[in-house]
């Protein structure tokens, strides 16, 4: 495969150049033009790297696309994998949560552990157009979230695990009206319903929480599999985090988090939709705030996955980044985090994974996605 006149976009610049793949590789990446007949002229379009997605909850739009609706888990698996590839994003990490409470809107065992199989049955059969990963999102203050990660620690596609506590007064939901307020928007709850759930949700969180986070944290350090912290609040959060060798900060609720971060050498994972709506839907840091503050590394489609490509360029646009800088928060830096060293830019010897993408006025529109050199989408 021969690309002409196509706007690319390495780890360092941007140019009008020629990209050449041979055997799923990028061969050559050159300035200039080409002659050869079987080019293809991408009219200036970008060329840029494949988006790699450390953390969606896309899946679970799918699982139940209605309150009380269940969906099949191998259909919402297949059009979860062709919404991320039309995103442009060809390294995704399925972020499944583990631990059954009711009053966070997690799924039960059944659930969890027929996405686990199918995430397994469909890649086996090459039926992704993505390649996928699978991260366990580990509800620490629930009574059987050892015990299913016990069940899952030896999935062959497990590469990412994360600690967090969705408690209400903890973290990211430490305000608990703002929590009634989100477990409220398909319908009004009762006084009653609140105050019954938030004592289970209390008692809970002080009876498992602590002991569950070290054993996860065990297990992970022992199967060498990366962690990341989920919601850091506090400087305390944060130093936990790096007593327990965690690696990723994902989405700290505030700047003072950020920055303690930042100290401590852990990177940190935003929302890409933070970016794109200029805030935070739960009421806390801006991604903004924290990009030009210099402390923005990594970027989450989290539930929309086409807002990875738009906050891009909004990080060029809003937080006068370079858009090299901008991309690597979605290629080269999660790439990098994931130990993922074939991929993430565009660059020679490197895995063939890359977007066209046209721009309407503001708006990047992926035209095409490549995954090793073959088109997905």
């Amino acid at each position: 495969m021969l690309i002409r006149n196509a706007r690319v976009v390495t780890r360092d610049e941007v140019f009008t150049g020629v990209v050449s793949v041979e055997d799923g590789k990028i061969r050559e990446v050159a300035r200039g033009t080409t002659s050869a007949r079987e080019a293809e002229d991408w009219d200036g379009d970008y060329l840029l790297p494949g988006l790699i997605e450390l953390h969606t909850d896309n899946l679970e739009k799918h699982l139940v696309p209605r309150p009380g609706v269940n969906w099949n888990t191998d259909a919402a698996f297949v059009i979860h994998d062709a919404q991320v590839a039309a995103a442009g994003i060809t390294t995704v990490f399925d972020a499944l949560a583990i631990g059954s409470r009711s009053t966070v809107g997690l799924r039960g065992r059944d659930q969890q552990m027929q996405c686990a199989e199918s995430l397994t049955r469909l890649s086996a059969r090459k039926l992704l157009r993505a390649e996928h990963f699978l991260h366990l999102r580990c509800e620490i203050a629930t009574a059987d979230v050892v015990e299913l990660f016990d069940s899952l620690c030896a999935h062959p596609l497990l590469r990412l695990a994360s600690v967090m506590d969705h408690t209400p007064g903890q973290r990211q939901w430490h305000d608990r009206e703002q929590w009634r307020r989100f477990q409220e928007r398909n319908g009004k709850l009762s006084d009653e319903r609140v105050a019954s759930a938030l004592e289970q949700a209390s008692i809970e969180q002080e009876r498992y929480a602590d002991a569950h986070r070290s054993e996860i944290v065990a297990r992970c350090r022992r199967l060498e599999i990366p962690l990341a912290s989920h919601d850091d609040t506090l400087i305390e959060h944060v130093e936990q985090a790096k007593a327990e060798g965690i690696v990723l900060a994902e989405f700290p609720t505030t700047r003072v988090a950020a920055e303690a971060a930042r100290k401590h050498g852990i990177s940190t994972v935003m929302g890409a939709p933070n970016i794109v709506r200029g805030g935070s839907h739960s009421g806390n840091v801006s991604a903004l705030e924290l990009a030009r503050a210099n402390l923005l590394d990594i970027l989450s489609s989290d539930y929309v996955p086409s807002s990875l490509m738009s906050a891009v360029f909004e990080l060029v646009e809003k937080a006068d980044w370079t858009l090299p800088r901008a991309m690597s928060t979605v290629s080269a830096e999660p790439a990098r985090t994931a130990g993922l060293h074939d991929r993430g830019a565009i660059e020679a010897g490197l895995r063939a994974d890359f977007v066209r993408v046209t721009m309407l006025d503001a708006l990047p529109v992926p035209r095409a996605t490549y995954r090793a050199g073959a088109r997905i989408v």
